[in-house]
This record gives C-alpha cells, structure tokens and sequence, in this order.
C-alpha cells in the first residue's frame, strides 16, 4: 500500500505511527491519554506556531509506574530534546531561542519538592514559558544594560505525586499507574530503538514545519474555554491539520483529561470553605456565626476542626469570607434572640462565581451533621439598627 501523498493523510498516518510507538512501549491508563501524548508530542515540532506552550505532566503515586519510560519515548520522538536535570539555570535559559527545544524532567522533585532549593530560576522559568512574550529580565553589569531572556519553551516534567498548581493549571497532565495482570509492553533499548524513533520525529517536523504559516493561524473549535483551551489549542490545530480519526480524538482527550483534572484537582481552602458554608446552610436564609462554625466543624472529612489550635474561628471565617465581599451581621431570629451571623443571599453571588457546581440541599433537608441544631428560619434582620426588614426570600 502506498503511503499517503496528501499532507493531511500524511499527518494522520503519522500520529498514527507515533500512536503504535508509543503503546509498544507504555501503558497509558485511557486511550484519551495515550492520544494526549501523541498529539503533544507532535505539537512539539511545530512550536513557533504556538502562543502557548502546554506542557505535558507525567506524575505517579508509586515508583515503577512507568513515567521514566514514558519520558524516554517522549524524548526519543520530540523536537530537539533538553534534559533540565542538572543543569545550570544559565544554560537552560541559553538554550531557549525562538524555536526553542522540549524541555524534559524526570524526578521533578529536584524543581518543585523538598529538594528543590537553589531552583529558584528554573521554576519562574517552567512558570514563565507557558506563553509567549514572557521574558525573564536579567542585569548584564559588565554591558551595564537589562537583557531580556526568551522562556517559552514546551516542556515534560515527570515525577511522583502532584505538581504545583501554577504548572499542572497549564498543563496536560497523566496520571501513571503501575501494569496490572496481564498487561506488557515491548523492553525498550535506547541504542536499538531509539534510532527508528528519531527517524519518526523527523518525519513529524517536515510535515509540520512546511505548514508553520497555516497552524499559527489556525483557531480550531474548543470543547473547552479560558486556559484549558490556551493548553489544548496546539494539540487539536495538530489534529485538525492532520485529519482522518484525529480531530475527534483530539477532542475527545480534552474532555476527558480535564475532567479527570476537575474531578482530582485539589480545591483552595477559601474556595473548600464556600462550598462547605452552602452545605452548612442547607436551605436556612441565614445563621448565626457560632452555629455555621459548629456545622462546618462538625463535618469529619473537613478540614475546619482542625484549622488552627482551636480550629476554625469567627475571626478566621470573618477573614476569609471578607476576600468575597461576604460579611457578618446583626441578625434577628423567630425566637426573638439576636446575634452575629451570615445571610445566605449574601453567598449567592460567591457561590455562583467560585463553586457553580455545588448544589444546594433540597428545601426541607436536614445535614445529618446538624440534625437539632438548628434556629428556627429568622424573618427580620437588625443591621445595626432598632427596625427590622424582612430577610429577602422570606418574606
């Protein structure tokens, strides 16, 4: 059969053959992972015509997961690989031209871990690149002048555990996991495989590299928006260019990895406590402060009981919520009792902006970690005030 001759049933029999090369070698835990890969590592060779340089995470939870190998083949077949790993910052950012290489580290640890001390430069560095016209600024005493130091570069960083926010918010990230029963793949030998491997990547670039002017203009549809879509943007120009079953493969990765991120992410702790106070109200209009604490505390798989020496604190609630433009009040309940507390409508606009996909409980709903303890459902609040107006949705 001969080969395609068409530069669009050239590109996908290409990533096809990359595809093959890269499970002979590794186990990707989903097909979306393993067309990730595929098309990141093709976007590679194409990187002048990107804004954004996405780069690609490969972290595990355990050791022998398969990242190291992983990365091999990532190297064997990127563009004009960089191992970071022991080198000096100065010559990492030497290296960076307007067509930069693929930066690549193993045991990331050495960047962003415990150990990391002294890498200062290469993490604002890993920061930096991700977009274009992001230059580091360096003072050249002997020239007596500021230099501008090019940073965007792709890069593939693997390592056990998770990355810092800043690089895995930017980033295609899959998650390793060790071969189960049953599951094998071909041993790979640098000297031996290695060379076909590098013969791909040169195959990729002439394909790629004629089309720099079309793929900088491209703007392919995006399952996805804001910065998710900067990251991906690369990948699915890559896959629209090269056609056949690559353009819904591509998609279908970038909805299936960054829902898997969405589903893994770590939440920050102020965004973790706005979405514990809707589930602390329930479907109360408003609450007294000391009763919100009680209920936030009261949940076992919170952090709140343990926030602080004596977990968390009005004065600690108060600070955060304030960042939100959420703030405490005099409230007056059924029961006659008045005390500091929280509206619910004053969350709403918060909720809606920081955590949509939080729902509240059903009207009527009881937590089970709040089960009588509840006030009454307050109808007029006292704002620093001797009269009274209804609170809004009870009226």
């Amino acid at each position: 059969m001969n080969p395609p001759t068409t530069s669009a049933g050239r590109g996908a029999a290409l990533l096809d053959a990359l595809l093959a090369a890269l499970t002979r070698y590794v186990i990707l835990p989903t097909p979306e992972a393993a067309w990730a890969v595929t098309l990141w590592i093709a976007a590679t060779h194409a990187q002048p015509a990107w804004a954004h340089a996405p780069r690609l995470v490969i972290r595990a939870p355990e050791k022998r997961c398969g990242k190291s190998r992983l990365l091999d083949v990532v190297e064997a077949c990127c563009h004009n690989p960089f191992i970071t790993v022991n080198s000096t910052p100065a010559a990492v950012y030497r290296s960076i031209t307007e067509d930069p290489p693929t930066m690549l580290v193993d045991e990331a640890d050495t960047i962003f871990g415990p150990k990391a001390d002294g890498n200062e430069d290469l993490r604002g560095l890993l920061n930096a690149g991700h977009q274009r016209n992001r230059p580091a600024k360096r003072y050249d005493a002997n020239a007596n002048r500021v230099e501008s130091i090019p940073t965007f570069a792709m890069a593939a960083l693997a390592g056990i555990g998770a990355m810092p926010d800043t690089i895995e918010d930017r980033a295609v990230v899959v998650r390793m996991r060790r071969r189960g029963p049953g599951e094998s793949v071909a041993p790979y030998r640098h000297r031996r495989d290695r060379p076909p491997l590098r013969r791909l990547a040169d195959d990729l670039a002439a394909w790629l590299r004629a089309d720099l002017a079309t793929l900088e203009q491209a703007e392919p549809a995006m399952p996805v928006e804001d910065r998710a879509a900067d990251t991906w943007e690369p990948l699915v120009a890559v896959a629209d260019h090269a056609g056949g079953h690559w353009p819904d493969r591509a998609r279908a990765a970038v909805l299936a990895l960054t829902a898997e991120a969405d589903d893994n992410g770590e939440t920050s702790t102020r965004v973790r406590l706005l979405a514990d106070c809707r589930t602390a109200f329930g479907p109360d209009t408003a609450l007294p402060t000391a009763v919100l604490l009680e209920r936030l505390k009261a949940d076992p798989e919170a952090p709140w009981a343990s926030y602080g020496p004596a977990g968390l604190t009005a004065m600690k609630l108060g600070a955060i919520l304030r960042e939100y433009e959420i703030r405490s009040a005099n409230i007056r309940f059924p029961d006659g009792t008045q005390a500091k507390g929280y509206q619910r409508a004053d969350f709403l606009d918060a909720w809606a902006r920081y955590c949509p996909t939080v729902e509240p409980p059903p009207e009527g709903d009881v937590l089970p970690f709040a089960r009588g303890s509840r006030p009454n459902r307050p109808s007029v609040i006292s704002a620093g005030q001797s009269g009274t107006a209804p609170i809004p949705g009870t009226a």
